[in-house]
């Protein structure tokens, strides 16, 4: 029997993350790269140590080898315990008889008894899609001194933002009136971060309850958290003021990474007393030649810079050679920009060849219809011929022949 803990972390990383389109082709969304060194779920894993949470369980679905992988024994966030840990949720290695994960809930529903191993007084749900840091001890204090029994962390975003969001009306004591779910037109811009603590013995009741429901979608959002609130239970909302971005979406996760590059945005990865740990590649140092320019970027071990670069975040062991220009770009690790290419406004994954003359995006200034503008991306392995062009808004996953 494992030692009771008195709070769990559940980490839902199961999504396919379509929105992503072809960065989620071969690989789960939480496992995409992020920052120049980092990978998504780094930030929820760290935040959970950080906060002195060591158990935790991370729910996989869709293409979880390179998330598996990557997670292994959870020694690099300090996961890798005999008591507790990390802790990979597949539905496949459930009880005879299971299925796929249907929703939020049913994930959760589907591991009571590895929950159950621990006896936990609470439950941490968390997404592994999103760009914060949080201490979570914090939220916790605030359930247990409002007597809850669910409390949601909430984030005032922009009004104009405000109907891509569930949204909540909250009382002067923090307690929760009223949800909408993406309404229209809001009536709030206090948005639910998907970030849930639960009383266990009565989320375990609901779990149950929803799942025995057949007209259920088993989701948190739609499903469980609006029948306890219908039912009068405690439920609170935790403000949250730092930064915080759900990166589900091309421009979302385009927009985070150039993030890192502004310094008025509070998402300071430089912080000892909050780190972000991650599993790295050992790499050389950066070379930086004669010939380069580099401004306002973050470029990560083993590059080899002898273009132009301007605020762009690239990954490990990306080459720029002589001429090739580098602009308001995401390129993930071990990508060749051979001499004379140009890269403005897109997303290059992994061991990708852009070869040389090749175009790849355009600026927002360059177009004659605005409409047509949008971030370009580039799957992982693919060659961009000679002298070709990608336009922007594209998603290329295959080869593009070139010049001979």
């Amino acid at each position: 029997m494992a030692r009771k803990q008195e709070c769990i972390a559940m980490l839902l990383a199961g999504g396919q993350g379509s929105r992503l389109g072809i960065l989620t082709k071969n690989i789960a969304k939480p496992a995409v790269p992020y920052g120049g060194k980092y990978r998504i779920i780094d930030f929820p894993l760290s935040n959970c140590v950080n906060s002195g949470i060591y158990t935790v369980g991370v729910l996989t679905q869709y293409q979880p080898l390179a998330l598996n992988d990557y997670i292994g024994n959870g020694q690099p966030w300090d996961l890798d315990r005999a008591d507790g840990g990390v802790h990979i949720l597949s539905p496949y290695q459930q009880i005879k008889g299971t299925e796929w994960y249907k929703g939020t809930a049913n994930s959760i529903y589907q591991n009571i008894k590895f929950i159950e191993r621990y006896d936990p007084e609470y439950v941490l749900i968390l997404s592994g899609d999103h760009i914060y840091k949080m201490d979570y001890s914090k939220m916790l204090d605030y359930h247990k001194e409002n007597n809850a029994d669910c409390t949601i962390a909430m984030i005032e975003v922009p009004w104009e933002e405000a109907s891509r969001f569930g949204l909540m009306l909250v009382n002067d004591d923090g307690s929760i009136a009223e949800f909408e779910e993406k309404p229209k037109n809001p009536r709030s811009n206090k948005a639910s971060m998907g970030i849930y603590i639960f009383n266990w013995k009565k989320l375990r009741s609901y779990l149950i309850e929803d799942e025995a429901n057949e007209n259920s979608g088993n989701d948190f959002g739609h499903d469980v958290i609006p029948a306890m609130h219908a039912a009068g239970e405690r439920m609170f909302a935790y403000q949250f003021d730092g930064y915080w971005k759900d990166v589900g979406t091309i421009d979302s996760l385009w927009d985070s990474n150039l993030d890192l590059l502004n310094p008025k945005v509070d998402l300071d990865l430089d912080d000892d007393s909050w780190k972000i740990y991650s599993r790295s590649p050992v790499a050389p140092p950066h070379y930086v030649g004669a010939n380069a320019v580099i401004e306002n970027s973050m470029i990560t071990e083993g590059c080899e810079i002898d273009g132009s670069v301007d605020f762009s975040v690239l990954f490990a062991n990306v080459k720029v050679e002589k001429g090739a220009n580098v602009k308001y770009s995401i390129v993930m690790p071990g990508t060749v920009i051979k001499s004379g290419a140009s890269v403005q406004y897109s997303i290059v994954a992994e061991n990708t060849v852009i070869e040389e003359g090749a175009t790849v995006g355009k600026s927002p200034e360059e177009m004659k219809n605005i409409e047509d503008w949008g971030v370009a991306v580039v799957g992982s392995g693919v060659t961009i011929g000679k002298n070709a062009e990608v336009a922007p808004k594209s998603m290329i996953d295959t080869d593009i022949g070139g010049e001979n």
